[in-house]
């Protein structure tokens, strides 16, 4: 559902064209009564002529076009308050004592009802006390008429706003369901067409290289992580761009699980936007390499990733001798740069801080903490 509103803007349509009929007649039968009768058929051209404006604009909206009715429906709430302005200037004192229905009456709540479907319980409740401001003014009074007026514009427009809040959030959640289906579908197709294949032929490697020792060793090593890896990837899938521009954390960083890398992350998704996530795996990517590099190509390490609320925590773990205290800082003076450059400065650029935990015999630990939802003015 890519437009889940659609039924509510239809509503919309219909209530515009049904309330404008009911006030246009009746204004029309008793147009002697007014005090100003041309004013009042230019109001109601004026509503005429706005009703068919804001049928065209509130109209379905083409897939894959921006979707602008929250402006026309912020023009709405302007137009109709111009609408009841006009009620001093038209109606006779007498009408407006003997409490008749201002300029516009039942027509002029569609533009509450519109901010409702534009933006939500917010909007229906700001739209709703604007209409309620204008209705209050415009009788220049506020009794038991007026109050019940005020009160049934607050409910309608709290009642649609949150209509349309529900809506949405139930279209994206469907959305979601129906990708994670479509891709768990797929994920178990590739399964059955590479197991009799790939995957096979990376078990072979991996044991026959295991027997015969030496160089072939260590290709037999190479290939088992990749066969770990397909099937990870097979069967978890990779974190997929959402519409909003999101990813999986944890399903990212589980796609850099093999046999000597143990990843643990939550089971729920951590949506971060997908540059932060490209980010954060390449840091845990940099860290990974300096464990084989500097631990050992068989050395174990351990990836943790932790929902602190506002924050996400990720470990990076091994078990080797550690970093001799000092070594960072002379690397650095010595111009290999990859630790403060390719793993504190992307951290340090999400906003987030990174902290080494180190010592002869106890191993290494890197900790990063980035915020959940990004700064301002960083890159991201």
């Amino acid at each position: 559902m890519e437009r889940p509103l659609e039924p509510l803007w239809r509503g919309l349509l219909v209530y515009r064209v049904l309330t404008l009929i009911s006030v246009s007649v009746p204004a029309l039968v008793g147009l002697g009564d007014y005090a100003a009768p041309a004013a009042a058929v230019a109001v109601l051209a004026v509503m005429l002529v706005w009703t068919v404006v804001t049928g065209y604009g509130y109209r379905g909206v083409p897939s894959g076009v921006p979707d602008r009715r929250g402006r026309l429906a912020i023009a709405d709430l302007v137009v109709v308050t111009g609408v009841m302005a006009t009620t001093p200037f038209v109606l006779t004192p007498a009408q407006l004592d003997a409490g008749v229905a201002g300029m516009g009456s039942i027509w002029t709540p569609g533009a509450a009802l519109a901010c409702a479907i534009a933006f939500g319980l917010r909007g229906g409740l700001a739209g709703a006390l604007v209409t309620s401001a204008a209705l209050v003014l415009s009788k220049g009074r506020i009794e038991t008429a007026e109050l019940g007026d005020v009160q049934l514009l607050v409910l309608a427009g709290l009642t649609v706003g949150f209509a349309a809040t529900v809506l949405r959030r139930s279209a994206e959640q469907l959305r979601r369901a129906v990708a994670a289906e479509a891709a768990s579908a797929e994920r178990e197709r590739l399964t059955r067409s590479i197991h009799d294949g790939v995957l096979q032929v990376l078990a072979h490697v991996r044991r026959r290289g295991a027997e015969l020792g030496g160089g072939a060793a260590e290709l037999g090593v190479l290939a088992g992580e990749q066969e770990v890896a397909l099937r990870t990837l097979l069967t978890s899938g990779s974190a997929s761009v959402d519409a909003a521009g999101h990813r999986d954390l944890g399903a990212a960083l589980r796609a850099l699980t093999s046999p000597r890398v143990t990843v643990s992350a939550p089971a729920h998704p951590l949506e971060l936007p997908a540059a932060t996530v490209d980010e954060l795996v390449a840091v845990v990517g940099a860290a990974l390499t300096n464990i084989a590099v500097h631990v050992g190509a068989d050395a174990p390490a351990w990836v943790f990733v932790e929902d602190a609320g506002d924050t996400v925590e990720i470990s990076v773990r091994d078990d080797g001798p550690g970093i001799p205290e000092g070594r960072l800082a002379e690397a650095e003076a010595e111009g290999r740069l990859g630790v403060a450059r390719s793993m504190r400065g992307r951290v340090h650029e999400l906003g987030g801080t990174i902290d080494c935990d180190t010592g002869p015999g106890r191993g290494t630990e890197w900790t990063i903490r980035v915020p959940m939802t990004p700064i301002p003015g960083l890159r991201t």
